[in-house]
């Protein structure tokens, strides 16, 4: 069960996230996606059927807090577990009462906050008496539960994914936390829409982080005479230690900035694209977003020119995930500078785009039989694969089979440029176009 309170507890002690946790799911921010009305995970909570699963989602986004509102919810018996301070003796003891209550016809709920923290043994120790019904296991992760979670746990849990919380979504918080008699309610709090909006997109996602800024802020933002507190861009800027950079994530300085960016790597301007990315993550960017946004590039503005780009955009977007900020900001650099360097080429994305037009206006074009799958019998007497020429049974490893709809024989789509291994690249496709042309 949840820690009981005592009589010398004071709520106007407690930090203001923990003083505004949602109690229902009326009052839970974000995560619509799994709570809104008639949505799966709303109907199981509200119904009290909840079974095994799993909350994976980044900090301060509601893991813990979903579980306080079915631990309120549920007829069930409910146990809070961290996966920080328990061991194998701790996880015996709470299984052999799960089964005693299971005899009685109990149910127990148990749930296991930071569940990526149990090595495979502890995980282990929880599957037979998730198996037989004796605990329903709710665990909460902020790593990928495919490569932290036990196999066999993970496939008898239900995974729901919650996201990091929306800007707008944090700000809607932070104004009814100045409103809400459990957070300043009760006192004169003056600030403004845009402040809140600088303190959400700092936040990044980040409920708890949100509103321990806000704290931070009203307790020492200025105090007038009539008791009003006053908080100021300044306030602002210290409790933050940033300088409130122009930015706006949903708006056009986001995209001013993406482009800036985007068009510094392309001309091959390593100091502008660094200067770029620094104006983004110290605005509060999501540097998962511009991770997404560099691995674009390394396809689009490079392609086959250098194809080690998209291995290294992959790669930087992987380490951002793992370590996240301040951290990745290193991987963030050492990626755009890489680009940045690189030989250029769009080819690919030409190709696509001509490939793409044709494919939109010539969609019944069928695929030649020649290449076609031949599965059954029928399909063979319809001559379906007939006269296909495997490509490895030949001294060149070509053929002059045309894989192409008889309305496009002969159309061409890639153009390879000279620019890096491209120019290999082009070397050969020139031979086997030629190859073919005599053959």
């Amino acid at each position: 069960m949840f820690e009981q309170r005592t009589i010398f507890e004071n709520d106007d002690m407690q930090p203001l996230a923990s003083r505004l946790r949602p109690q229902t799911l009326d009052e839970f921010c974000g995560q619509r996606h799994l709570l809104g009305e008639g949505k799966v995970l709303r109907r199981l909570i509200e119904g009290d059927k909840v079974g095994s699963m799993i909350f994976w989602g980044p900090p301060g986004v509601g893991k813990t807090t979903l579980a306080r509102i079915i631990a309120n919810r549920t007829r069930a018996n409910f146990i809070d577990f961290s996966a920080v301070t328990s061991g194998i003796k701790e996880i015996k003891q709470v299984m052999e009462q799960a089964e005693k209550n299971r005899r009685f016809g109990a149910k127990t709920i148990l749930f296991v906050d930071e569940i990526h923290r149990f090595n495979k043994a502890q995980q282990d120790a929880f599957l037979p008496f998730v198996e037989k019904g004796s605990i329903i296991l709710i665990g909460a992760t902020t790593e990928n539960p495919s490569f932290e979670v036990n196999g066999a746990l993970l496939s008898r849990c239900k995974v729901f994914v919650l996201q990091a919380l929306k800007t707008e979504e944090l700000t809607e918080l932070l104004s009814r936390a100045i409103t809400d008699e459990r957070g300043f309610g009760k006192q004169k709090v003056e600030i403004s829409r845009d402040l809140l909006e600088i303190i959400a997109n700092f936040a990044n996602g980040d409920a708890r982080s949100a509103l321990s800024t806000l704290e931070m802020a009203v307790l020492n933002g200025e105090l007038t005479q009539d008791g009003t507190t006053i908080v100021t861009q300044e306030t602002i800027e210290q409790c933050t230690s940033k300088k409130s950079l122009l930015y706006d994530k949903t708006g056009e300085e986001h995209y001013n900035l993406i482009s800036a960016l985007h068009k510094s790597m392309r001309n091959s301007d390593p100091d502008a694209a660094v200067y770029w990315l620094a104006r983004m993550l110290e605005a509060g960017e999501d540097p998962l977003y511009i991770a997404r946004r560099v691995t674009r590039f390394a396809s689009e503005d490079i392609g086959l020119a250098d194809p080690r780009a998209l291995e290294i955009a992959v790669a930087a977007y992987q380490a951002c995930h793992f370590i996240g900020m301040p951290e990745c900001t290193v991987h963030l650099t050492e990626a755009v500078v890489y680009m940045s360097m690189a030989p250029k080429s769009n080819s690919l994305y030409i190709a696509y785009g001509m490939a793409k037009k044709d494919a939109l206006t010539m969609l019944a074009e069928p695929v030649p039989l020649v290449i076609r799958n031949a599965p059954t019998k029928l399909m063979k007497e319809l001559d379906y694969g007939k006269g296909y020429q495997y490509a490895h049974d030949t001294e060149e490893k070509l053929t002059n089979m045309q894989c192409l709809p008889d309305s496009l024989s002969g159309k061409e789509y890639y153009f390879p440029t000279e620019e890096g291994i491209e120019g290999k690249i082009k070397t050969r496709l020139d031979e086997i176009k030629k190859w073919k042309k005599n053959n």
